[in-house]
């Protein structure tokens, strides 16, 4: 099996949002979405929330042939919460495994502040579910998975699934939780970014102009309530969906001890968390095929309750 999660344009994009911070080459443009795999069709720009932002919206690709509702993934895009897009989905792929797949944008830190991505993310979980018959879709396996900033993303659907504080707007009747989760090398603890960062990490955390501090709105030390909210680690408890963690151990973006601090705060609480660290990995690259399949074999057990050996 090839690699199924090629980070390097996001990365390149991450980068480009540093750059000033890093002194880094800027980013070229962004490529045209990825083409579709045999079978595959995709309905795109999809507006989970009736006259919104412009990046409220989803594209959707669904098996051309299914005996039945679809297990769906939403993919959250990576880019500091600055940069990035749903044009360019890696894990389409998905869809001719039998899931459809949601590849959903959200509104970028310069447009609004946390938590608008958070409220996004479950309003597009909610529009789902509200859709789900038009679609073909299975309301009660919705599974979600990002990277960098979008791992964080999705570590928050995961943490915040028992509690409504993120949820507003429209389809309020629908629920915003998931039931499996994979979160790729994403963010979780905000406060202790700049701690855990090492001799490799090309951005200082505590800057007042890191990422971080764009997406709540200060510096970091300076504005511990709203790291804190924005924090994965900070809404634990053992109701949380499952969760696959994987973090490569050469990061030089976001270290991997805040990977290995959520789960065992997931792990302490009693909650369903799965650990995979990658030697030599660094922000989405040198990672392995044996990932890829890892993840479906993950989203397999948890959504469709047929793991493989």
């Amino acid at each position: 099996m090839k690699p199924i999660f090629r980070a390097s344009a996001g990365l390149v994009l991450l980068l480009a949002a540093l750059s000033a911070q890093a002194q880094l080459p800027p980013a070229p443009p962004e490529t045209p979405p990825t083409p579709l795999p045999s079978g595959v069709r995709a309905v795109r720009d999809l507006a989970y929330v009736p006259g919104g932002h412009e990046r409220q919206k989803l594209d959707l690709y669904l098996p051309e042939k299914s005996a039945g509702p679809l297990p769906v993934v939403l993919w959250i895009h990576g880019g500091a919460w600055l940069m990035g897009s749903k044009d360019n989905c890696p894990v389409v792929f998905l869809a001719t495994h039998g899931y459809a797949v949601a590849s959903v944008g959200y509104r970028l830190s310069m447009q609004a502040l946390f938590p608008a991505q958070i409220e996004d993310c479950k309003a597009a979980v909610r529009w789902l579910r509200a859709n789900a018959k038009e679609y073909g879709l299975d309301t009660n396996r919705i599974g979600a998975w990002g990277a960098s900033a979008g791992g964080h993303l999705v570590a928050l659907l995961d943490t915040t699934g028992g509690m409504r504080d993120f949820d507003v707007g429209e389809n309020l009747d629908q629920s915003s939780r998931v039931q499996a989760v994979v979160d790729f090398f994403g963010p979780a603890d905000l406060l202790k970014l700049g701690e855990q960062s090492g001799t490799n990490s090309v951005i200082n955390h505590d800057a007042p102009d890191a990422p971080e501090a764009r997406l709540i709105g200060g510096r970091l030390k300076d504005n511990p309530d709203k790291a804190n909210r924005a924090s994965p680690v900070t809404y634990v408890s053992k109701d949380a969906a499952p969760m696959l963690i994987v973090h490569g151990d050469a990061d030089p973006l976001v270290p991997h001890e805040q990977s290995e601090e959520l789960y065992d705060a997931l792990k302490k609480a009693g909650a369903d968390v799965q650990l995979h660290i990658v030697k030599g990995g660094g922000h989405g690259t040198g990672f392995p095929s044996e990932v890829g399949k890892l993840v479906v074999k993950f989203f397999d057990e948890h959504l469709k309750g047929e793991a493989k050996p």
